[in-house]
């Protein structure tokens, strides 16, 4: 049977997120044959989101027992993940219920593709869900649109979480990269690089707004430009070097 693996990177203080992210999960509505398993991986040196978890029979829960960092932690679930697709839930997001369908089907249908990005609404407290314009059209992206998009614009034309991917196209590329921001748009940005994408038309995804956000926090700024840097890096060796294949 076809497996399909939900990658969640934890932290302690948003266990009541996780919970939620969970039952977005058990409401999912598969296509015939297909499964999850939701690999959560807890960051931090006091593990305590085991109990948490214990309701949920398709969660597969370790912990780090230290600090690692988000695109690290994240390739400690991949490590652990048996699916032959993977898919980006961040724990203070969810799902609606076709989110993981839609994004089986187009790679069911499109073989060249290798990854698949969605719509998002915002969400914000009391359920309050406003959405944004997506910056490309939906249906297929074609190889270095999102790099080109990102070195015209200076942010990412799709959402990076709420990715659905190849597992083995991850793998090949080392997973999420260590830097500490924008860890994966330097994965998507390499991914459209080497292959095709695709946009989904339809939101799937709700992306929440909050006070404890990782991006709205007063230090986020710190090493974003040095982090942007890297990804137009990789981005140009990329280019380099498939024009001299």
């Amino acid at each position: 049977m076809p497996l399909l693996s939900v990658l969640t990177t934890a932290q302690a203080g948003r266990a009541g997120f996780l919970v939620e992210a969970g039952e977005s999960l058990a409401a999912q509505e598969l296509p015939e044959g297909w499964e999850f398993e939701w690999v959560v991986q807890e960051d931090g040196p006091e593990p305590a989101l085991a109990d948490v978890l214990a309701p949920f029979p398709f969660a597969r829960y370790s912990a780090n027992g230290e600090k690692l960092g988000i695109g690290t932690t994240r390739n400690v679930a991949l490590v652990r993940a048996g699916g032959e697709l993977v898919h980006v839930l961040d724990d203070d997001d969810r799902l609606l219920p076709t989110a993981l369908a839609s994004a089986i089907t187009v790679l069911a249908d499109h073989p060249e593709v290798a990854w698949v990005a969605t719509q998002a609404d915002d969400l914000f407290q009391g359920d309050l869900r406003l959405p944004y314009p997506p910056s490309l059209t939906p249906g297929v992206v074609d190889r270095g649109v999102v790099g080109t998009f990102v070195l015209d614009h200076g942010h990412t034309p799709v959402l990076c979480v709420g990715l659905t991917v190849r597992t083995d196209a991850v793998r090949a590329l080392g997973g999420w990269v260590a830097l500490p921001r924008g860890e994966d748009l330097s994965l998507v940005v390499a991914l459209n690089e080497l292959t095709p994408g695709y946009l989904l038309p339809e939101v799937t995804y709700l992306y929440r707004r909050h006070a404890d956000q990782i991006t709205r926090q007063a230090s986020w700024p710190a090493l974003h430009p040095e982090s942007m840097t890297a990804v137009r890096q990789r981005l140009a060796a990329l280019r380099a070097l498939a024009a001299g294949a």
